[in-house]
């Protein structure tokens, strides 16, 4: 009989089960393990680069998940995150430039059997893909969409990125990038996907937690991962690793105030005017701190707390779940589509009829 488990963004699942994100992927019929996902090829990234910290946490979250390996699908654009499907013993393509989420939606609207990860990166996704990420999170496709994002085009060798901020000094930027950066969270925000969060590469505890919670939401999920370029761009989120990382780090956990900062000191309370704002605990009362609630429809308060990383700085940032929210799912809708359309037809002996006056239509233009 098939298990389903609510949402939970805090940890993974106990036993393996079939979530209520991959309902319709079959169970695995034994338990499997971190190194049944591992395949036989070389693991070739830069020393120092976080996708090994990405593509080992994914590894550990595919048995949680209780799915058949074989019905496991990783599809990526292209860039230096998108290797990692040779990496996956699972189904995949390595695509070509901002089209993965193409592929993916196809894979997602005809085949229910299947668990579809898409694995992208912040050039791949958020310049040429841009538009299919906007639309494939509109529509609410039931995808898991983990975007690394590392400020940089690494592949082709450090030329500046649409998440590079102002000043950048690059090899296609030599005197500074004049490029207002791109928000990845709210730009998802914005096209109203259901499950918007972010995790650090350095963080692996998290990281694996918010990747597994992402997989049991059935929906447009939507994780940015922050990821070190130890080449390119060392560096770039440098103040939130390490011990000085706790007064950066705002952690969001539904259901208690947003409080982060040495013995949480530092708090985030509405601004009066629909945005937020960091203040000193001390200074407001605890009362005043925002409760996190991932699960409010309104995206106008996971949008606010987007904004809390100004454009072109890492002193700060939220991690963790921003939105958490149910919709009509673009592929479950799709399908009962199609089946509708087929019921009517069978058992009618002018089926063939009809269906080729429905293709033709009333409208064709004749000379």
């Amino acid at each position: 009989m098939r298990t389903t488990v609510p949402h939970q963004a805090t940890g993974l699942l106990d036993a393996p089960t079939s979530p209520d994100g991959l309902a319709g992927v079959p169970l695995a019929v034994e338990p499997t393990g971190r190194k049944d996902f591992v395949s036989d090829q070389e693991v070739r990234w830069c020393p120092g680069c976080g996708d090994y910290t990405i593509l080992s946490a994914l590894q550990s979250v595919l048995p949680q998940l209780g799915v058949k390996r074989e019905n496991t699908v990783v599809i990526s654009g292209i860039g230096c995150s998108s290797r990692l499907p040779y990496y996956m013993n699972s189904y995949g393509m390595h695509s070509i430039h901002g089209r993965a989420l193409t592929l993916a939606t196809g894979l997602a609207a005809t085949r229910e059997d299947l668990a579809v990860f898409v694995v992208t990166g912040d050039g791949d996704a958020l310049s040429i893909g841009a538009n299919h990420l906007v639309h494939a999170l509109r529509r609410n496709v039931n995808l898991t969409i983990l975007l690394f994002n590392n400020r940089i085009y690494g592949l082709t060798k450090g030329q500046y990125s649409p998440t590079s901020p102002v000043g950048a000094m690059t090899k296609s930027s030599p005197a500074g990038s004049v490029d207002a950066p791109l928000n990845p969270m709210s730009l998802a925000l914005g096209a109203e996907a259901t499950f918007v969060a972010r995790a650090l590469d350095a963080d692996k505890a998290g990281l694996t937690a918010t990747i597994g919670a992402a997989a049991r939401h059935r929906g447009a999920s939507f994780v940015e991962i922050y990821q070190n370029c130890a080449v390119f761009n060392d560096g770039a989120y440098g103040a939130l690793r390490g011990p000085e990382g706790a007064e950066a780090v705002i952690r969001l956990r539904a259901g208690e105030p947003i409080l982060f900062g040495h013995d949480d000191h530092l708090g985030v309370v509405a601004d009066g005017s629909g945005g937020v704002r960091v203040v000193e605990v001390a200074e407001v009362g605890l009362d005043e701190i925002l409760v996190h609630d991932p699960a409010i429809d309104d995206p106008s308060r996971a949008f606010a707390l987007s904004r809390l990383t100004a454009a072109g700085e890492m002193d700060r940032a939220p991690v963790g779940v921003f939105r958490d929210v149910e919709r009509p799912v673009h592929d479950d809708l799709v399908r009962e589509h199609v089946r509708r359309e087929q019921a009517s037809y069978d058992g009618d002996p002018a089926s063939d009829e009809a269906l080729a006056a429905l293709i033709a239509g009333p409208d064709t233009w004749r000379a």
